[in-house]
């Protein structure tokens, strides 16, 4: 079970989020369309990661389980911003 430690719910996202002092303003863990966000939602059975921009959906990666969803999408969006120099 590599990696289980690391394995968390959208509830316990938010609260690493705020935490680790991520901006607020940079993502969105309800999904939808807001411009140049980086997004976390649930579209029917599925999880989706995504950038939300201009209307867009870029980046789109779809999961099954909400734990996969969120680990992907924290270490996805703490190197985007580290990356971007956001953090």
């Amino acid at each position: 079970m590599e990696g289980w430690i690391n394995r968390m719910t959208k509830s316990e996202l938010k609260q690493r989020l705020v935490k680790e002092n991520i901006p607020t303003d940079v993502y969105s863990l309800e999904g939808g369309l807001p411009n140049e966000v980086y997004c976390l939602g649930r579209n029917g059975v599925k999880w989706e990661v995504y950038y939300s921009e201009r209307g867009q959906k870029t980046s789109l990666e779809t999961f099954q389980i909400e734990e996969d969803a969120c680990n992907f999408f924290h270490n996805w969006l703490i190197k985007s911003l580290k990356s971007i120099g956001v953090i």
